[in-house]
């Protein structure tokens, strides 16, 4: 048995799948290509059978990168494996991901089928795709809620069958550590091919109970040798697997003896790219990359600290890269000192863009004291906003206690200036009354979150809503130090979105 773990990441494939979270394959290569930089063994870049968009992305991720290992999903059809086939024509290294659902929930009310003709679905899907390609990959959809005895009868076929790879997801997030590292143990023991290396066995664990990573090690230490996961989690409703979190345990217990690709030092720009790229932010007390992660309040720890490190940290920043001794951005900062920062935190910019980015962070830096990761990292994505028919050319609000709110707005649509006003019941509703009378569409307001970036009163917010239209829902996102502004902006990014 191998002491390498291989990394499979499918933050392009189960974590876009996060409603609002969806990326243009521009961004999708850059994720990739910051993924290659980490070390990642095997991309999962998407499912093509699913839409022309994730046909593409395979296509071209399949072109940007050169030593992972480029994977597309398929369902266990012929159909699917056709269309990942033609997807993945450009990929060095390619695999199909193909499976069924084993459990009886999926057996019986998914496919109104039986036991044995899952089998030979299953069979026949790896037999298809081995056609193709030499790297076949089979899931076991639910095999958390599999019994042990029909999932290696399963597991077994398929390996006859050709697959390389089989992976055990835990679809549910409802399998006990040990039940999942029971599952993988009973696996290793009494399907042929498993001990001698011919097919290795995958996690894939979701956080429903909040147990994805504590599964995962459970799989690993009892056999499994790759382990499916995402940058910060994220996923199908409670995420997935974090990568950051099994790399780091890895690294701290070296005891264990297995070993990884990752290239620790590239988590954490890797982290705020997706996080940024998603418009995802991550939690403050997340694992490994929170903003709190190494954050010391208490007046105990803090002495500790001081005294010597290891008394309350596992972890180096450094090793996750971040730098204690980062350069401080304010309004004096010149584009070196940006630049630096941007490159820190994983993003390259042309020389125009970054022009464009530094008059906004001059801009930014005038109305706050200190410029944070997450502030630049909203200003180098402002861009993609360039490209809207309709944008946000002023807006004027006066409120207060005890008058009513009213609001004025200017939209540039296409070239022509327009403008409107309208009275609310506070100000970002006045604002958006203002909008919908310019914009006359029968469009609801379905969600409103709003998220301060950091601490202070001068940081910029953070805005996430979700419109209904014709019958779709739409996703939009705004950043800016005035909330109702941040606000306008987000509700405008839906409309630009709105299917014609």
């Amino acid at each position: 048995m191998s002491d390498r773990l291989f990394i499979f990441d499918t933050t392009l494939r189960d974590g876009e799948q996060v409603p609002g979270c969806q990326l243009n394959t521009v961004e999708k290569i850059q994720v990739a290509k910051q993924l290659e930089a980490l070390g990642v063994d095997v991309i999962e870049a998407g499912f093509p059978v699913s839409s022309p968009g994730d046909f593409n992305s395979v296509i071209e991720i399949s072109k940007a990168v050169t030593w992972p290992t480029i994977c597309a999903l398929t369902r266990a059809v012929e159909r699917d494996i056709d269309i990942a086939v033609e997807a993945l024509k450009y990929a060095k290294h390619k695999r199909i991901h193909t499976g069924i659902g084993t459990s009886d929930s999926h057996i019986k009310f998914k496919f109104n089928s039986t036991r044995e003709e899952i089998i030979e679905r299953a069979v026949a899907a790896v037999e298809y795709a081995k056609r193709f390609v030499e790297d076949v990959e089979f899931y076991a959809e639910d095999a958390g809620r599999t019994d042990n005895e029909y999932l290696a009868r399963v597991i077994e076929a398929v390996v006859k069958a050709g697959a390389t790879v089989c992976n055990i997801p835990d679809t549910t997030g409802y399998c006990l550590p040990d039940e999942f590292g029971a599952k993988i143990r009973y696996l290793m023991e009494h399907v042929d091919g498993l001990s001698s290396g011919k097919c290795i066995l995958s996690t894939h664990c979701h956080n429903d109970l909040g147990m994805a990573t504590a599964n995962t090690m459970a799989g690993i230490l009892n056999g499994a040798r790759q382990a499916e996961v995402t940058i910060n989690g994220i996923g199908e409703r409670a995420g997935n697997t974090s990568l950051e979190e099994v790399a780091m345990i890895l690294r701290c217990h070296r005891g264990i003896g297995i070993e990884t690709n990752i290239n620790t030092q590239k988590i954490y720009p890797t982290s705020r790219l997706v996080s940024s790229l998603m418009n995802m932010p991550v939690q403050p007390n997340k694992a490994i990359v929170g903003r709190n992660a190494f954050a010391h309040s208490s007046g105990i720890h803090q002495d500790g600290v001081l005294k010597n490190v290891e008394t309350y940290e596992i972890i180096n920043p450094k090793d996750v890269g971040i730098d204690d001794n980062s350069i401080v951005l304010t309004a004096r900062s010149g584009h070196a000192a940006l630049k630096h920062r941007l490159q820190t935190l994983g993003i390259e910019l042309s020389d125009e863009a970054l022009d464009k980015t530094y008059e906004a962070f001059l801009q930014l830096a005038d109305q706050k004291k200190e410029i944070t990761d997450d502030d630049i990292l909203m200003l180098a994505g402002a861009d993609r906003t360039a490209a809207h028919a309709i944008k946000l050319d002023y807006l004027q609000v006066t409120t207060g206690k005890g008058v009513r709110s009213v609001a004025a707005i200017g939209l540039n649509i296409s070239g022509e200036r327009f403008e409107a006003s309208a009275s609310g019941n506070g100000p970002v509703d006045a604002a958006i009354k203002a909008l919908k009378t310019i914009i006359r569409r029968q469009m609801t307001l379905k969600e409103f979150t709003i998220q301060a970036i950091s601490k202070g009163s001068d940081d910029v917010g953070k805005v996430h809503m979700q419109v209904e239209y014709d019958g779709h829902l739409y996703y939009g996102f705004g950043a800016n130090t005035d909330i109702v502004t941040a606000s306008v902006e987000a509700y405008i990014d839906c409309i630009n979105k709105f299917k014609k």
